[in-house]
């Protein structure tokens, strides 16, 4: 299997959000890399004799869903904030929150409430569901328990500690999804929404 590479970003100065913290956030979406890819290394070793390795292979393949989804879910966090701010147009993916949520204003306030009032390390979710050309909202449990089957991932804001705490602080976190949303740049995410609906 192909190994996976680390992508790169430009990612301007930030509200609230610290460079130093970037580099050290960026550092463990390196990480997910190179353990991704030690598995897929891993994995075909063992398969070489699979009754011999059954469990390690076993145990391989329940980590490589929380090393993957930690490389893609980062992918799509950095890539919202590359290119500066930029408000939300008036755009299909407006037009769609505000049929989901009443205004676009309500639809922020309710992803915010998802990323501070759900307890543990996990990420705040929006989704296309294609079957039903709906969108829906989650909470994802660390990288990889609960994402949507089927779904494509719209726009995440990160709520691991690691994500916010040097900054901010563990008492933080509110202000922290404050500073996130004024820095996103919306024509990324409107750009991911006109692909997943695209017919």
């Amino acid at each position: 299997m192909k190994p996976f590479e680390a992508k790169t970003f430009t990612i301007p100065t930030l509200k609230g959000i610290s460079t130093k913290n970037i580099e050290e956030h960026l550092k463990l979406y390196a990480g997910y890399v190179k353990n991704a890819n030690l598995i897929l290394e891993q994995g075909a070793e063992l398969a070489k004799d699979p009754a011999k390795y059954a469990y390690l292979s076993a145990e391989l393949h329940r980590k490589f869903s929380f090393e993957y989804n930690g490389i893609k879910n980062h992918e799509y966090y950095f890539e919202q904030l590359e290119g500066g701010a930029q408000a939300i147009s008036e755009s299909a993916l407006k037009q769609k929150l505000v049929e989901m949520c009443g205004t676009w204003e309500k639809f922020v306030e309710h992803l915010k409430n998802i990323a501070v009032t759900t307890r543990g390390i996990g990420w705040a979710i929006l989704y296309y569901d294609r079957d039903r050309k709906n969108l829906m909202t989650a909470w994802v449990d660390e990288q990889h328990l609960g994402h949507l089957n089927s779904a494509q991932f719209i726009f995440g804001i990160d709520m691991w500690e690691h994500s916010y705490v040097a900054d901010y602080q563990p008492s933080g976190k509110k202000q922290y999804v404050e500073d996130y949303f004024e820095n996103v740049n919306w024509s990324v995410v409107e750009a991911r929404y006109k692909n997943a609906t695209a017919e």
